[in-house]
């Protein structure tokens, strides 16, 4: 046999043993029959143009998508029906099999295509008053020998309260409890909740009607008492517990969708214990992506299927995609990688950086911060910083703590306060000297790009803007959100500004400025 198709065929081989997974809302994709389901909008030849023009379109932008993510199994929301779903195999040949699920009073239902044999599939039934929301979809994968489970869910929107979610989360957790403990399963979908919606939703008293607890969260065990169930303890676990795909991100890159401008991430991939477990079916440890080529996201905004918005009448455009982008990560049945964990190992001597709680969504131990230094303090708040390194936020506790002194801090618990990273709670362990020059650790704002998620929880100064609407404006027309929480102090619209010391932080997805004192600024006349 000739050398290079013994390569080919090595190389086929190898990957073949990996799977691609995914998942996608396609943001109503709806057929040009009147099943007397449909949304107003889509209720075909009517005046909101739903009609074979726009339709064609959007099967043509959703056929994009699906072949760009060259996915082998992907699990799809919102499909009107299985004529569609069987529209959408026939049009990607490269998908053999197929499963699909609605409620007959439902608007849309939900499915997979797959490249690998689909064994069986069923509904999970949500026993609610209504049924006009979806099952859950069970479908049982065969790969190479191996089953595996896939859960494929759509949760009700939170037009809703917590208690439709929870009940979904309870009847799928009833039904993963049957299962045993080292069976390998997958749960994908749109749960309408974000991977940290514990801390998310309490705020919403509309939502909060389940006296704090969370489908996703609590009821699916991706948080023990209020902390995340991360990769270095999934498998001390003794309870079932579920570890959430989101977290391998960066925090400003979580976000599946966008609304007002902030992240959201209503669509998650999370995974049992037993895909770590060193048998049959394994996660690729950090392959975890969100799809976002340019033409389904520019950077800011996600080109979502554009409907107008008239006096009467919404119109359909023929224009855009999905308002969601689609998620994926890698499984493998390869030998080298059935133990994803083996190469995730502390070094108990490496010096702690403060940039290496970044990576982290809780201290499984204390870390050692050594030659801290103290650049902003405001009561019992500080921020700081180590030479050569990122700086933090301290929110709570830092009174002993002396503007300018170095320290080395031990520190128990860190805190992610929607997406910006700050040391929770710390003990001074020693107080070194003072450093007369912290000034020099501020970074002057005008030669940085202070849009820079690497720049979080910095000091800056010697930014000069315009006040407009709550908004510091600089040049070239860029804007940036000011925030103060005692709103007293943050200055008027219409007025002009120079930055003298400020925290630069982030908020859902976004760059904002903080001031905690009125002295962090100064008018200019």
């Amino acid at each position: 046999m000739p050398k290079f198709l013994i390569i080919l065929i090595f190389t086929l081989n190898l990957f073949a043993q990996n799977l691609k997974i995914a998942s996608y809302n396609v943001e109503n994709f709806f057929d040009l029959i009147n099943n007397k389901t449909e949304y107003e909008e889509y209720v075909p030849n009517s005046n909101s143009l739903w009609n074979q023009r726009n339709f064609d379109i959007k099967l043509k932008n959703t056929l994009k998508v699906l072949n760009d993510l060259d996915a082998d199994i992907i699990a799809l929301q919102e499909i009107e029906n299985e004529n569609l779903i069987k529209l959408l195999k026939q049009k990607l040949p490269q998908y053999s099999y197929y499963a699909f699920s609605k409620y007959p009073n439902s608007a849309v239902g939900l499915g997979f295509l797959s490249k690998i044999p689909i064994k069986n599939y069923k509904n999970l039934d949500v026993k609610l008053s209504s049924n006009s929301y979806r099952p859950i979809l069970e479908a049982t994968f065969n790969f190479e020998n191996i089953d595996f489970k896939i859960f494929n869910n759509h949760w009700p929107s939170k037009k809703a309260s917590e208690v439709l979610r929870v009940k979904y989360a309870q009847t799928l957790n009833n039904r993963l409890k049957e299962l045993e403990k080292d069976y390998d399963y997958i749960l994908v979908g749109d749960f309408n909740s974000d991977y940290n919606e514990f801390e998310t939703f309490k705020n919403n008293p509309k939502l909060n009607l389940t006296n704090g607890i969370t489908g996703i969260n609590n009821i699916l065990n991706t948080t023990i008492n209020d902390k995340f169930v991360t990769i270095d303890d999934i498998l001390k676990q003794e309870k079932k517990v579920h570890y959430n795909l989101w977290l391998e991100l960066p925090t400003n890159e979580r976000f599946s969708t966008k609304y007002k401008n902030q992240n959201n991430t209503p669509d998650n991939m999370i995974i049992n214990s037993a895909l770590f477990d060193g048998k049959k079916l394994s996660y690729i440890v950090n392959s975890f992506e969100v799809f976002k080529p340019n033409y389904l996201f520019n950077g800011k905004d996600i080109n979502r299927w554009e409907i107008s918005n008239e006096v009467k009448n919404k119109i359909h455009k023929g224009e855009g995609f999905s308002d969601h982008l689609p998620i994926f990560a890698i499984f493998s049945i390869k030998k080298d990688d059935t133990n994803p964990l083996k190469n995730i190992k502390e070094n108990e001597n490496q010096k702690t950086l403060i940039s290496s709680l970044y990576k982290k969504e809780k201290l499984l131990k204390d870390e050692i911060l050594e030659d801290v230094i103290v650049l902003y303090k405001s009561e019992d708040k500080a921020i700081i910083k180590q030479k050569d390194d990122k700086a933090i936020y301290i929110f709570k506790g830092a009174n002993k703590l002396k503007l300018g002194y170095s320290y080395n801090l031990q520190i128990k618990e860190i805190y992610d306060f929607y997406g910006l990273k700050e040391v929770k709670e710390f003990n001074i362990l020693k107080e070194n000297e003072e450093f007369k020059n912290y000034k020099e650790l501020f970074l002057d704002a005008s030669k940085i790009d202070i849009f820079d998620f690497k720049y979080e929880n910095e000091v800056i100064t010697n930014l000069k803007g315009f006040i407009s609407k709550g908004n510091l404006q600089i040049n070239g027309g860029k804007t940036i959100k000011l925030f103060a929480k005692d709103k007293n102090i943050l200055p008027k619209d219409g007025t002009t500004i120079e930055i003298l010391n400020a925290q630069l932080g982030s908020y859902k997805g976004n760059m904002q400025i903080i001031f905690h004192l009125q002295n962090d600024y100064k008018e200019i006349k």
